[in-house]
């Protein structure tokens, strides 16, 4: 399995940016898909994850209502629309692949895009 994040950039506190996750290698309908972030000096931790279908979605407290994931089954992607982007959303963001067709354990990973929101 292959997993290709992209869309990362350097945007002011307020902005928005579109992460997307493209995979290759296996079956991407058939398995939860998510979203992790480092900060640094800091350890990794969850963002977001998806069901195989999209029909169940999950957030981290500190995202919640301001970053939304979804996926697209035909194109074998995955995306994480920021929105309201704050200093601590820094770091380099990394798309995961569920070991099942809910939303973890994760057992394949991208290789990060970093993001940078500025005060």
């Amino acid at each position: 399995v292959q997993l290709q994040a992209s869309g990362g950039g350097s945007v002011q506190a307020g902005g928005s940016l579109r992460l997307s996750c493209a995979s290759s290698g296996r079956t991407f309908s058939s398995y939860g898909m998510g979203w992790f972030r480092q900060a640094p000096g800091k350890e990794r931790e969850f963002v977001a994850g998806i069901s195989w279908s999209g029909g169940s979605t999950y957030y981290a407290d500190s995202v919640k209502g301001r970053f939304t994931i979804s996926r697209d089954n035909a194109k074998k992607t995955v995306y994480l629309q920021m929105n309201s982007l704050k200093p601590e959303d820094t770091g380099i963001y990394y798309c995961a692949g569920a070991t099942t067709a809910t939303m973890g354990p994760y057992d394949h990973w991208g290789q990060g895009t970093q993001v940078t929101v500025s005060s």
